[in-house]
């Protein structure tokens, strides 16, 4: 943020006469003096958080129903990705067709201006904190898969075949399984009276028997991605390709077919009436103040074929006009303080 305050040195030789600061729109590559800002336009950036599935077949996969009873276990490797959200967050950007320059003339009090990094207005004699995209999500990783022969005993990791130690190993996890059910039940030799041993034991055993179960069931591995991209949309749309989407390879690129398009509707949901509206060439005498934008709510709608994902309404700065406010908020002493909305550069709050 920068805080340009105006009027400091010109209080020095203006004595208390006071004339109205004029305001004209700003024309690249011509040097005035004074000082530039701009008006936002609403910028959106697009969260995208996306769940990545792996499923993993078991080394025994084969003989998982013959002796776990476990039916339709996975056989191959299979990656699938899914939309987990879709999330829409505005914020304000400069919009080059509205720079304005406050223009300085000798015994002016002229105002204060708040404006962010990049020059937008934020606020009118007030220092205004700049407001920041929160933080994106973090990517959730994949959680390390369990390994079952750390659970192996000798003779299993020494086994002839495949078949022989399909049935070595679930001999141990049905040996496992009774020895629960004796701790649980208190039929155990080595039942401890501790509660928190007890509690030690079970997990161990619960452990052991879900490493060596994956050798037949196969294992699921998740994890999540995060992308963001921007939305900048410079009027209404109906159902506007946003991104493409693929079942198996995830977010993939606008021209890549084997993605399914997700698509945006944006649709205003009021309207303003023109002469709100300031026109860039009106007569410079009306011209004296600061100009702000007059927003519109619109409805931004993110779906594909199957599925919508969020709807919102939110005003939107280049789908509305552009007003004045008048020269008198700031004259004479200049406290009158005015802060704007950073997103669409429309007035939040006005004090005399």
């Amino acid at each position: 943020m920068r805080n340009i305050l105006l009027a400091v040195f010109i209080a020095l030789y203006a004595l208390g006469v006071c004339s109205q600061t004029e305001i004209e729109p700003f024309v690249p590559g011509v040097t005035t003096d004074g000082v530039r800002y701009f008006l936002p336009r609403t910028a959106f950036r697009v969260v995208i958080i996306v769940e990545k599935t792996v499923t993993i077949p078991g080394e025994l996969n084969k003989y998982a129903y013959k002796y776990m009873h476990l039916p339709n276990v996975p056989t191959q490797t299979t990656t699938e990705y899914r939309i987990k959200s879709i999330e829409l967050q505005p914020y304000g950007i400069p919009d080059k067709t509205k720079a304005y320059n406050i223009k300085l003339k000798p015994r002016t009090v002229a105002p204060m201006l708040s404006l962010t990094s990049d020059g937008v207005l934020m606020g009118v004699n007030i220092e205004v904190s700049e407001d920041v995209l929160p933080q994106l999500p973090e990517a959730v990783p994949a959680p390390a898969l369990l390994n079952a022969r750390k659970y192996m005993n000798q003779e299993m990791l020494m086994a002839s075949s495949t078949a022989k130690l399909a049935e070595l190993v679930a001999e141990e996890i049905y040996e496992i399984r009774g020895s629960r059910n004796d701790l649980v039940r208190g039929e155990a030799d080595n039942t401890p009276k501790d509660g928190d041993q007890l509690q030690l034991m079970l997990r161990n055993l619960d452990d052991q028997d879900a490493a060596l179960s994956t050798m037949f069931s196969g294992q699921v591995s998740k994890s999540t991605e995060v992308y963001h991209m921007q939305l900048n949309p410079n009027s209404p749309v109906d159902k506007m390709p946003l991104c493409r989407f693929s079942r198996s390879f995830g977010l993939v690129g606008s021209d890549d077919l084997s993605g399914e398009p997700v698509y945006v509707s944006i649709i205003r949901t009021d309207t303003m009436p023109d002469s709100v509206a300031v026109a860039a060439n009106q007569d410079k005498k009306r011209q004296q103040g600061i100009f702000c934008n007059v927003p519109v709510p619109a409805t931004f709608t993110v779906f594909d074929a199957s599925r919508q994902y969020t709807c919102i309404t939110i005003p939107v700065a280049q789908f509305g006009t552009t007003d004045l406010l008048g020269a008198a908020y700031f004259d004479k002493n200049a406290t009158t303080t005015v802060v704007f909305h950073q997103s669409t550069g429309g007035v939040k709050e006005i004090k005399k």
